[in-house]
């Protein structure tokens, strides 16, 4: 059905053209001064001659193109349709109006042309300009921006920012549990389809170590979701004309206004370059792994006496208490002692040490 409705198509648009611009060719061929070489019914049947032997060349690679176009408007979102069209009709309007300035201009290609020509190049841009810009087009038509207390100007960028939106490789590593067990991680964490869809294609794969980080990501989501007690959201939103899932997720964040989470050091400087925001969980545990390592060695003031038997007690200066072993002996002086261990507990940073070369034994010997 569709081929028959092409064909017939091509037929009028042949008929058409044929009509407006064989006249044209007949005059600049003499021997063609025939009585029939003006006639419109004889230019009609020409060109649709002409155009229904292209259709059979075209036709099919026409309807493969049509049903593409019908699968993508299918599962694009209503109102990206809805301001790619109100943009469509915008384009025509804007052509029709210059096309008919254009008109009045006695050069016939270009009174016949240009139209088709403009209708084509601005209802295109016109489409795009409304499809592209739908969210600040709903913006500058809601009423409730202008009427909206402060208040809510305030607090809607906050909502907007509290969006926290995860990548394949945070979800697989499973620190971000971790972290959102202690509560620092506020807002709603976003795991679009496409990167569950990837996370699903790895738990699958045939390869064992990929199908186990696959799985135990999985895992992790699991718990992410009885933890946060629905803080978790799976959204639908797919970019099918982006391939790459990184690029998917730096569109779905700059379009929700979230920021991307991901351990991904190629993901966050890809970020950066595109003012998404990032919070890159390798950073956070950088900016809170201890001071301080074992076998390292520190030039302390021994303050007081410890709670257990011969044991000295030093500061740092933010405050971090050092545990010096066989350090009663020095208290009040300045010496130089090496890291045993460090331990870190929701009370704070709690480092143990004992005296550099053994020097309490030699003093007390």
């Amino acid at each position: 059905m569709l081929r028959r409705i092409i064909q017939i198509l091509f037929l009028l648009i042949g008929a058409t053209v044929g009509i407006i611009f064989l006249p044209y060719v007949f005059e600049l061929i003499p021997f063609l001064d025939n009585p029939w070489s003006n006639n419109a019914i004889v230019a009609a049947l020409i060109g649709a001659i002409v155009f229904f032997l292209l259709s059979l060349l075209f036709t099919d690679s026409l309807v493969k193109f049509m049903k593409w176009m019908e699968e993508n408007l299918l599962r694009a979102p209503t109102p990206d349709l809805l301001f790619g069209t109100i943009g469509l009709i915008i384009g025509l309007v804007v052509a029709f109006l210059v096309g008919f300035a254009l008109s009045t201009i006695d050069i016939p290609l270009v009174a016949t042309a240009a139209p088709i020509v403009l209708s084509v190049v601005l209802g295109y841009l016109g489409f795009q300009v409304g499809f592209q810009k739908r969210d600040e087009m709903v913006a500058m038509l809601t009423p409730q921006r202008l009427t909206a207390p402060k208040k809510v100007e305030i607090e809607e960028p906050v909502q907007q920012m509290s969006y926290k939106l995860l990548d394949t490789s945070v979800i697989i590593d499973g620190r971000i549990a971790d972290i959102s067990a202690t509560g620092f991680m506020e807002g709603t964490f976003v795991v679009p389809q496409f990167v569950l869809s990837e996370l699903q294609h790895i738990a699958d794969s045939s390869d064992t170590l990929k199908r186990t980080r696959g799985r135990r990501g999985l895992d992790i989501l699991k718990r992410l979701q009885s933890e946060r007690e629905g803080a978790i959201m799976i959204t639908e939103e797919s970019f099918d004309e982006v391939s790459e899932v990184d690029l998917k997720l730096m569109r779905a964040a700059k379009k929700m206004g979230g920021q991307v989470v991901t351990n991904d050091f190629n993901l966050n400087k890809v970020c950066e370059l595109h003012n998404v925001p990032v919070l890159n969980i390798n950073d956070l545990a950088n900016a809170v792994k201890p001071i301080v390592i074992p076998g390292e060695d520190m030039h302390v003031v021994v303050i007081k006496d410890g709670k257990e038997q011969n044991q000295g007690v030093a500061y740092l200066d933010d405050g971090t208490m050092i545990v010096i072993e066989d350090g009663k002996g020095f208290i009040g002086q300045a010496i130089d002692v090496t890291v045993t261990s460090v331990l870190q507990t929701s009370a704070g940073r709690m480092i143990f040490a004992k005296p550099r070369d053994g020097r309490q034994a030699s003093m007390n010997g």
